[in-house]
């Protein structure tokens, strides 16, 4: 059975690097990727650990993987513009970048 729940979010890497992901459970995807089992870029260690400072719900796939797409594109000063502007779920724990300008 298909989830109803589709998300795009982002990951503020210890090297202070952004990375953006599509998943279905946000709590399983930051647990793998913290654990070295994720994407390839968050695999190495100089990115560990990763906090999750975004998170958008979508109730189908197709616009979730658009927005990480969309997103994927800026530039970094225009990513830091999109998380400013953009409502989260992000985890309470977590908080937005500070403007690093």
């Amino acid at each position: 059975m298909a989830s109803s729940e589709h998300y795009f979010y982002v990951l503020e890497c210890a090297d202070q690097t952004f990375y953006a992901g599509y998943t279905t459970d946000p709590v399983r995807r930051l647990q793998q990727h913290n654990n070295g089992t994720g994407a390839k870029y968050t695999r190495l260690a100089k990115r560990q650990p990763m906090r999750m400072i975004h998170l958008e719900k979508f109730s189908e796939k197709s616009p979730a993987m658009q927005a990480e797409y969309a997103f994927k594109q800026l530039t970094r000063s225009q990513k830091r513009g999109y998380l400013a502007n953009h409502k989260s779920e992000v985890f309470p724990n977590n908080k937005r970048p500070e403007n690093h300008s």
